[in-house]
């Protein structure tokens, strides 16, 4: 059962006042982070917790990200809304349903097979539908290309060309890249086929985006 209480909505409200004092400006974001009940996407053990600006495991080696990492990529994006946005790791489905809250359309891949069930089955029961992969997201969704803007929810190692290849001239990625326990958050933008604008915001910390070709359960 999906309950939402009023004090799940009060604890919300106070999340978006810590995001805004933390940096966040962009109204519509911290609409979206009002209207998402966060706690839904938690395992009960961390229920209690689900409005703090913390990650917790979701199974898989994963994680939610912090609501201030979550925010903070998102405002980088500048949406637009009906725009096309491909999204790197669903995860618990938690950013993926802040994008819909954005008024975008999403397309989103995620290689664990029991997370991709998992947050289906939630995003659905909370009304939201996306359109959702179980896949790779190194290779993107080239049949559905090109996207407005594409956002990575894990550590990069290293830029995929395959999903440059797949974004919109005008159109920016959001990418933590690193390889070590911390990774820049950079936005790209493409100006033409072969140049892009590298715009840096400081460090965060991601798991990283898995490499290997074998999928996991």
């Amino acid at each position: 059962m999906l309950n939402d209480t009023y004090r799940h909505k009060g604890m919300r409200r106070k999340l978006v006042e810590l995001l805004r004092s933390k940096g966040i400006t962009d109204e519509a974001v911290l609409e979206a982070i009002d209207k998402v009940p966060r706690h839904l996407f938690l395992d009960n053990a961390f229920i209690n917790f689900a409005y703090k600006n913390q990650a917790f495991p979701i199974g898989s080696d994963q994680t939610i990200s912090h609501p201030f990492t979550v925010a903070f990529q998102t405002q980088l994006l500048e949406l637009k809304k009906g725009e096309k946005v491909l999204e790197i790791g669903t995860g618990s489905g938690y950013q993926c349903s802040v994008l819909i809250e954005m008024g975008v359309k999403v397309f989103s891949i995620e290689r664990h097979r029991s997370l991709h069930m998992k947050s289906k089955k939630i995003l659905n029961d909370l009304g939201y539908f996306p359109k959702l992969f179980f896949g790779d997201g190194y290779k993107g969704l080239p049949g559905y290309a090109p996207f407005d803007k594409i956002i990575i929810t894990a550590a990069a190692p290293f830029i995929p060309q395959d999903l440059l290849d797949q974004l919109k001239i005008g159109g920016s990625m959001i990418i933590p890249l690193g390889e070590s326990e911390k990774q820049e958050m950079q936005r790209l933008t493409k100006k033409a086929e072969t140049e892009f604008l590298t715009e840096t915001y400081g460090e965060f910390s991601f798991v990283p985006m898995l490499q290997d070709k074998s999928f996991k359960s």
